[in-house]
């Protein structure tokens, strides 16, 4: 008897609105789809990084993955994995995988799926992001306190939210820095594309701005950045995603890097125990997904380092700092939170003059997973 109602208490605890949870030896299957080449060494190899440690630090986890799938054929590698490899969740690592991914949600509903960086969810999609825009800010802090042109280029792949949230974020940190300094962006349209990047970083040096920061998926801007240094003219960058600093120790000052491992692994014990609720994870840098840094466990590269001390910018709250140390301190403060400072706070104005975020009032996570417009010292339009 004593069994009997053992088994029954336990089949219950299974049967979860969200589907069963997987018991005792029981394997969970998930399929990665990602965008580029995994070693692209920028998004797409930071998330293979996080599936490699999510199966090291879970027995039950068996993963498979594919690479360079166009976000138009999306569609068909998910009814592959479901169908031909079986997996239980599927996690589909571009923005633009987003309709194709709600549409697999409806054609199987027993399944489980994880977009990232978009912001639609059904009853068995969630979503995920390591939002990257409170590192950017820090980073356009020290690109506009090193800069000597006044002129600071960003190359960036596709006009979307989360791009234009960045560029904005990295172009407030550089106002706060420094009002005179101008970003300009150079679109490639491409996630992968390094021939790309590479040109339109060569054109934005020779429209006179040294310092560049970027959106694509390759170190072919920090590349970039290390010969034109190399060769005795000093250019800043700002590494992407991965660890970019070996690619440049004469010109990454920092960057913003990613531990999806971390938030892999919290995602995918929901879905095992069986707790698991449509999530959306929406992760800044007080969970440790965000992190500054050209590489992991160094903010800053120790050659700017006393260049960024001898410049000095006031601040409203904490008085005259050096670079160096408005860095350290507004990072200490997005750990504790965005109540404690974020960079998306009023008044904020677009480049076209009109009031976008009032004073005092801070951007809602719904305004910043949306916006669509340019700071005041973002040169040029945004393209439709």
């Amino acid at each position: 008897m004593r069994i009997a109602k053992s088994l029954i208490i336990i089949g219950l605890g299974l049967i979860l609105a969200t589907g069963l949870a997987f018991a005792g030896d029981k394997k969970l299957k998930a399929g990665f789809i990602y965008v580029g080449p995994v070693g692209d060494y920028g998004w797409s190899h930071a998330h293979d990084v996080g599936r490699k440690y999510a199966e090291q630090q879970l027995q039950w986890l068996e993963t498979v993955y594919i690479e360079s799938v166009a976000e138009a054929d999306s569609s068909r590698i998910i009814d592959r994995f479901v169908q031909g490899e079986k997996v239980d969740v599927v996690f589909t690592t571009s923005f633009g995988y987003m309709e194709d991914t709600l549409k697999a949600g409806m054609m199987y509903p027993d399944k489980k799926f994880m977009h990232c960086s978009g912001f639609r969810q059904s009853k068995n999609v969630g979503t995920y992001f390591a939002d990257l825009y409170q590192t950017y800010y820090l980073n356009g802090l020290m690109a506009g306190a090193l800069t000597k042109t006044n002129k600071i280029g960003y190359v960036a792949a596709f006009p979307i939210p989360e791009l234009v949230r960045h560029i904005d974020a990295f172009a407030l940190g550089i106002k706060a820095a420094n009002p005179k300094a101008e970003v300009h962006v150079k679109w490639i349209y491409a996630w992968y594309g390094p021939d790309k990047a590479r040109e339109a970083s060569e054109a934005l040096i020779a429209e006179g701005c040294d310092t560049l920061a970027f959106t694509e998926d390759t170190p072919a801007v920090i590349e970039v950045g290390q010969e034109h240094t190399e060769k005795g003219k000093q250019i800043y960058t700002f590494s992407h995603y991965s660890p970019m600093l070996p690619y440049g120790k004469d010109s990454v000052v920092s960057g913003q890097l990613v531990d999806w491992g971390v938030m892999y692994v919290k995602i995918l014990k929901d879905i095992y125990n069986g707790t698991w609720k449509n999530q959306d994870e929406w992760w800044l840098a007080d969970k440790k997904a965000a992190i500054l840094g050209g590489t992991f466990g160094s903010i800053i590269n120790p050659k700017f380092v006393n260049d960024l001390k001898a410049v000095k910018i006031d601040t409203p709250d904490l008085g005259k700092l050096s670079a160096y140390d408005l860095v350290v301190k507004r990072y200490e403060q997005m750990k504790k939170g965005v109540d404690v400072f974020d960079p998306f706070t009023g008044p904020i104005k677009d480049n076209t003059g009109k009031l976008q975020i009032e004073g005092g009032q801070r951007a809602s996570k719904g305004d910043l997973l949306s916006i669509m417009y340019y700071v005041d010292n973002v040169v040029g339009s945004l393209p439709r």
